[in-house]
């Protein structure tokens, strides 16, 4: 390969510390091509905040240079952050991504009433050139059909990105991975690898997703009533499994949450989901069927309050309730920071006396992402001059880092980075650079915000404390206090008048001694209240909620 001076650079903009908002761009020279987009869903840190996304201001300032987004499946940590990078984008991007993501990402941008976006289609073995570079695309086995694998040539190296992947000989729709294309592309040279590091900590193999259907079947054959599963929406091998078992003992396939619906509603008009559509209907349709002839599809694996298993679970939902016949399928790992909300629902659900099966007792799940001997695997056939392990915690990180030794690649082409860390590769030798401006921003209801720690704390300390109100009323000479009165939220005391009346004679003592000092200004006043109530408060009740004090002339 020629040598240039022009390096490639290569900066993960997301993705690098936790399982969410993947989101890397590429740049050589005056182009740029960016690989996913994806949003990570809050956790009890971050309370109030609907979505996190990662930081795309770089992408922005050097937007002339963006020549397309490519996403490699349809997940939401790969495509939940398009409707906002699109949003502020002053120009039309092209979308290059699967029939199946494509369709999955024009319901959200319909959402964001983003109507007009530029798509094209790309496929196993397509291959693009964008600017400097030429991209070829390969088949990989997910959680999800369609997704795909990138092999990026620039002037100054070549980049392989795997996507998210396991290596599944048995995949639901027979779409194994393009071994030869991988071969053929390692034959040509990686200079640098990009790989799922998910579950680079679990040993052996991840079983295929061809390992749940027996399960699966055994359960929906032998179920008294109803059967209930509450699975990923864009799981649509699993979806086509539960539907494959329904439709052979005879059951109708009720689908209930928004996201369900709208998810298996594009996936059956496009070719990847198979069932009649008098086998499956919507649950407000679900007329006088037998419950014993019914399995319903539904959100909430993940033990989101608002979800159609939470509302069926607690008597909310508009059409089904669950009862003590029928059987619930949890067909989903929790991820990480939903634990306690999936054991809540599981606690509801328990109260009712429904059966429940869940990966704990049952084979009704395994992991879309490849195990130690996958990543090992791919490593073997890749053979990358330079690795960085991507898409997972840092544990995740450094213990596939740690695969990649046991592969022969040594420490010095071995790179794990943060987000906003930047690689550069020249001539197929990689380097570290200069690293950009990163971080992540929040979706607060209609905001879009950056990380404020004094909302949080704020927040926080509202959540578990509560807060108390203190009214001054002065004379406009402030010669005395005339009136002090106290209110309460989310306090255990709040019903107390002794506290009411022993508070407002702590703040009025205080406030004396500040008026027989000189004439003190409204500022002095009202800081002398809340220190006055935030210490009567902590001495009386050992608790610190928040003291916001109001001082007002008359």
């Amino acid at each position: 390969m020629a040598k240039t001076t022009t390096p490639l650079r290569i900066i993960p903009l997301g993705g690098l510390d936790g399982i969410g908002k993947n989101m890397t761009a590429f740049e050589y020279g005056n182009d740029m091509v960016l690989i996913d987009a994806g949003l990570m869903f809050p956790d009890d840190e971050q309370p109030g905040i609907d979505l996190v996304l990662p930081d795309y201001t770089y992408v922005l300032e050097n937007e002339d240079k963006l020549r397309g987004i490519i996403i490699t499946h349809g997940h939401e940590d790969h495509t939940g952050a398009l409707p906002y990078l699109l949003m502020d984008l002053t120009h039309k991007v092209t979308i290059y991504s699967s029939k199946l993501t494509i369709g999955f990402i024009e319901g959200k941008l319909a959402e964001h009433k983003l109507i007009t976006p530029k798509f094209k289609e790309v496929s196993d073995g397509t291959h693009l050139t964008l600017g400097a570079f030429n991209i070829d695309f390969f088949a990989m086995t997910h959680s999800i059909p369609a997704a795909l694998g990138v092999y990026m040539r620039s002037p100054a190296g070549s980049v392989m990105h795997t996507g998210d992947f396991k290596l599944d000989q048995t995949p639901i729709d027979g779409v194994t991975p393009n071994y030869q294309a991988i071969n053929k592309f390692a034959g040509m040279g990686v200079d640098l690898l990009l790989s799922d590091s998910t579950n680079a900590t679990e040993p052996g193999f991840t079983p295929s997703e061809a390992a749940v259907g027996p399960q699966l079947r055994h359960i929906i054959k032998n179920a008294p009533g109803r059967v209930i599963v509450a699975s990923f929406s864009s799981h649509i091998h699993r979806l086509q499994q539960v539907c494959d078992a329904s439709v052979a003992v005879g059951r109708k396939v009720l689908v209930t949450g928004r996201s369900m619906v709208t998810n298996t509603k594009v996936a059956r008009e496009l070719g990847y989901l198979h069932i009649d559509q008098t086998d499956i209907l919507d649950a407000f349709d679900k007329n006088d069927i037998p419950d014993e002839k019914i399995t319903v599809l539904c959100t909430g694996s993940q033990g989101e309050p608002l979800s159609a298993l939470s509302r069926m679970a607690n008597g909310a939902h508009k059409s089904l309730t669950i009862t003590a016949s029928d059987t619930v399928i949890i067909s989903a790992t929790p991820v990480p920071g939903n634990e306690k909300s999936v054991g809540g629902v599981i606690n509801a659900l328990s109260k009712i006396g429904c059966t429940i099966y869940d990966k704990s007792n049952t084979l009704v799940h395994v992991s879309g992402h490849g195990s130690q001997e996958e990543l090992k695997l791919m490593l073997a056939m890749a053979k990358p001059h330079n690795f960085m392990p991507v898409h997972g915690e840092a544990v995740h990180l450094r213990a596939h880092a740690n695969l990649a030794r046991q592969m022969g690649i040594p420490d010095e082409r071995i790179f794990i980075a943060d987000n906003g860390d930047t690689l550069e590769m020249r001539g197929g030798k990689v380097t570290w650079g200069e690293p950009v401006d990163s971080g992540v921003v929040y979706v607060d209801g209609l905001a879009i915000t950056d990380a404020d720690p004094y909302v949080f704390r704020d927040r926080k300390k509202l959540a578990s404390d509560g807060i108390v109100t203190c009214v001054v009323t002065v004379s406009r000479r402030r010669s005395k206090v005339s009136e002090i009165e106290i209110a309460s939220r989310g306090v255990s005391f709040a019903a107390n008048d002794e506290f009411n009346t022993s508070g407002q004679e702590a703040v009025r003592v205080a406030l004396e001694k500040l008026e027989e000092s000189g004439s003190p200004s409204i500022e002095q006043l009202r800081k002398g209240a809340r220190n006055a109530l935030s210490s009567y408060l902590w001495s009386t009740t050992r608790t610190r909620p928040m003291v916001i004090p109001f001082v007002m002339e008359v």
